[in-house]
């Protein structure tokens, strides 16, 4: 649990399925079509998930190539040819989606009292779309493409420490990915890292992680 003593020196976020809604099962569905039954595509859904994430705990290469080669290794899985233009259906699909709906208010009465600083899996072109639709100011912004690692890579989170010469201990991350941020984050010794829950990882409390149900009640933790 936060001490509610503590005053970050920066609150940052992973953006992806954390701020901006990640809807990539309706583009998936297109693309799958009639090929599968329900069942089947739901698992398929649950393969792709776990895919994306070793697709990028190796080098560092452009994101719409990842989501690519991802759903292809799934399709191979499965069985199914796979479309040309995937990468580019996904990656039109990442630049469409908006925040969820309970993040811009929150974040820009968060953002008043502290500074803002994203980390995010994805080129910097795509955040250059993303984060003004959150509607708030941002210190920084650091992406994948500029560190040249994805999460859960340790380097990624050890190119935010340098860009901003700060221990870890001095933040507040916050994701709602238990195996892309939260991990990672427990081994490089960020102290202060919450959980805001959407459902997309089991749970793992061993990692001491402050699990909120939403931004609201982590400005609440932080007396805001």
């Amino acid at each position: 649990m936060i001490d509610s003593a503590f005053r970050p020196k920066y609150v940052s976020f992973d953006c992806y399925g954390t701020l901006i809604d990640f809807q990539i099962t309706p583009v998936t569905r297109e693309l799958v079509g009639d090929r599968l039954t329900p069942a089947q595509f739901d698992r398929f859904v649950i393969d792709f998930r776990a895919l994306r994430y070793d697709q990028v705990c190796g080098e560092f290469y452009a994101y719409q190539q990842v989501l690519h080669d991802a759903y292809a290794r799934t399709c191979k899985k499965w069985g199914l040819a796979v479309a040309e233009d995937a990468g580019r259906r996904f990656s039109d699909a990442v630049l469409s989606w908006g925040p969820h709906a309970d993040i811009p208010d929150p974040l820009k009465k968060l953002g008043e009292h502290y500074p803002l600083v994203i980390l995010s899996n994805a080129d910097t072109s795509y955040l250059d779309v993303s984060v003004p639709k959150l509607g708030a100011e941002f210190h920084a912004v650091y992406t994948a493409e500029q560190s040249g690692f994805y999460k859960p890579r340790y380097a990624a989170f050890e190119y935010l420490l340098d860009q901003l010469n700060t221990p870890p201990e001095q933040f507040l991350h916050v994701s709602s990915h238990t195996r892309y941020d939260l991990m990672p984050c427990h081994d490089l010794g960020f102290t202060n890292t919450v959980l805001l829950d959407r459902g997309y990882d089991p749970p793992a409390p061993v990692y001491g992680y402050t699990k909120v149900d939403s931004l609201d009640e982590l400005n609440g933790l932080l007396g805001i």
